[in-house]
């Protein structure tokens, strides 16, 4: 009896438990030959761009890197990036995994 309780709750834990959100910290290396000003990503099932991810850091210079993360609770491992530039371009980037991402490198399209 003591066994089957036991059994119970541990499948009511299993299958009430949220999904972990995802907390991403990676290294961005701007190699882009533009200064970018704004970074957003947002999960690619999500229509939304969400947050300015270069907030902390304020710009990021072509030939820099900076650190950034991405902490929104998604469940989700394929990203879209969007990019900025002092220069003008928008450069977007699709699909990008980040579950296992280090770092990231943006290069001139």
């Amino acid at each position: 009896m003591k066994k089957t309780i036991l059994s119970i709750l541990a499948a009511s834990a299993l299958v009430s438990t949220p999904a972990l959100a995802q907390n991403v910290e990676f290294t961005l290396i701007n190699d882009s030959g533009f200064t970018l000003t704004y970074f957003y990503a947002s999960a690619s099932n999500d229509e939304n761009w969400g947050n300015d991810l270069l907030e902390e850091i304020g710009i990021l210079e072509s030939g820099y890197t900076g650190t950034v993360f991405i902490g929104d609770g998604s469940d989700q491992c394929l990203y879209n990036f969007r990019f900025e530039t002092a220069e003008g371009p928008e450069l977007e980037e699709f699909e990008i995994d980040i579950c296992e991402l280090q770092s990231y490198t943006l290069v001139a399209q």
